[in-house]
């Protein structure tokens, strides 16, 4: 076995995690997104996660092509969704002491591309397939 995978998440995990509020709607959320040019943004309440939203999440609802202008309309429709209404109730998340390779399998077998990372309910860290493949490829 590779000595790599064996190490806990919290080697590779992306720390100083973006959160969005339970309450926030999806104007907020989409701000963080390309703000932060990220892809997932952990839901809290009180500071505990209680859900994930992902980028795709929120590119589901948009309207496509069918209108001229696309971004007038998302833009009143995400005003009026909360991040609750779309997020993923209790997401598959791990701890910082879970190793690389039960994290990358648990992404795999589920078809993720990141995970969140908890500790006594509260966001600590993010692994994204992004952190799995830097490490791997460092010597």
């Amino acid at each position: 076995m590779n000595i790599k995978v064996t190490k806990p998440v919290s080697k590779i995990m992306t720390r100083n995690v973006v959160t969005v509020d339970i309450n926030a709607d999806l104007s907020d959320a989409c701000l963080l997104f390309l703000t932060h040019k990220i892809r997932h943004l952990p839901v809290v309440k009180d500071d505990s996660m209680v859900g994930l939203l992902s980028y795709n999440d929120v590119l589901r609802l948009s309207f496509g092509e069918s209108y001229d202008d696309k971004s007038e309309i998302d833009d009143t429709v995400f005003k009026l969704l909360q991040v609750e209404q779309i997020m993923v109730t209790d997401p598959i998340k791990i701890h910082a002491n879970c190793s690389i390779r039960k994290a990358a399998k648990i992404m795999i077998n589920n078809k993720f591309h990141a995970l969140p990372v908890i500790e006594k309910h509260k966001v600590v860290g993010m692994i994204s397939t992004t952190d799995l493949l830097k490490y791997l490829i460092t010597d």
